[in-house]
């Protein structure tokens, strides 16, 4: 959830201070830790536990990336209910590691990646899966699909599913030898940019794209 990604939540953005920057990150990785631990039992209480805790933060927490006129009108994120057919897991190959990428924002300056690798997602394609080589490291996986930019579909600059420095992870599955991570994609959300434009949010590039529809997550409008 947001502040989505690095480059967003290191500096004062539209008069948010420090401290409540922190209070929204140690929200959001009690909120990952919590989802993670009712989803190994029951992933569709976990969603429902997630979308409630979203809204809430989103209308009173001081580090929101609403504004205040925002959260005045707001009644709550646009997201589709649960789907079990879209909660993967997916082995991290090596293709493609090693590939930079470097992020150019507007408030930030350029913000450096490394591929890790691919994950290959049977029914819908392949998603590189990158590395934040700056502050925190952290995996960080960002995707566009079919629906985005479409009536009632997704945000049109796509949305994040990982980022583990944020404490945005499904958690992993089997061995050292042959884990997998799991990729659900009903926890799929929306950068910070797509509510407030005075936040900078790495997006998905040529690579982070499929050609299949993922209608579950978060959508577009978002509010």
């Amino acid at each position: 959830m947001a502040p989505d990604h690095l480059d967003e939540d290191e500096y004062s953005v539209a008069g948010i201070s420090a401290v409540d920057i922190i209070d929204w990150r140690l929200r959001t990785f009690a909120l990952y830790d919590a989802v993670r631990r009712i989803a190994a039992t029951d992933p569709f209480e976990a969603h429902v536990y997630w979308r409630q805790e979203r809204d809430r933060m989103f209308a009173t927490h001081p580090a929101s990336a609403l504004t205040p006129a925002m959260k005045a009108e707001f009644s709550g994120l646009r997201t589709a209910d649960y789907d079990p057919a879209f909660r993967l897991h997916a082995v991290l190959s090596a293709e493609g590691s090693g590939q930079e990428m470097n992020v150019q924002t507007g408030t930030d300056g350029v913000v450096p990646f490394v591929r890790l690798g691919t994950f290959e997602l049977p029914g819908l394609g392949p998603l590189a899966v990158w590395r934040l080589r700056s502050y925190g490291g952290g995996i960080f996986l960002p995707f566009r699909d079919a629906t985005a930019g479409r009536a009632g579909g997704s945000y049109g600059a796509g949305r994040y599913l990982l980022d583990t420095v944020k404490g945005a992870f499904h958690g992993v599955r089997g061995s050292d030898g042959a884990q997998e991570f799991i990729l659900d994609f009903n926890f799929a959300y929306n950068p910070s940019c797509a509510y407030n434009e005075a936040w900078a949010c790495p997006l998905a590039g040529p690579d982070n794209r499929l050609a299949a529809e993922i209608p579950v997550g978060e959508l577009y409008p978002a509010l």
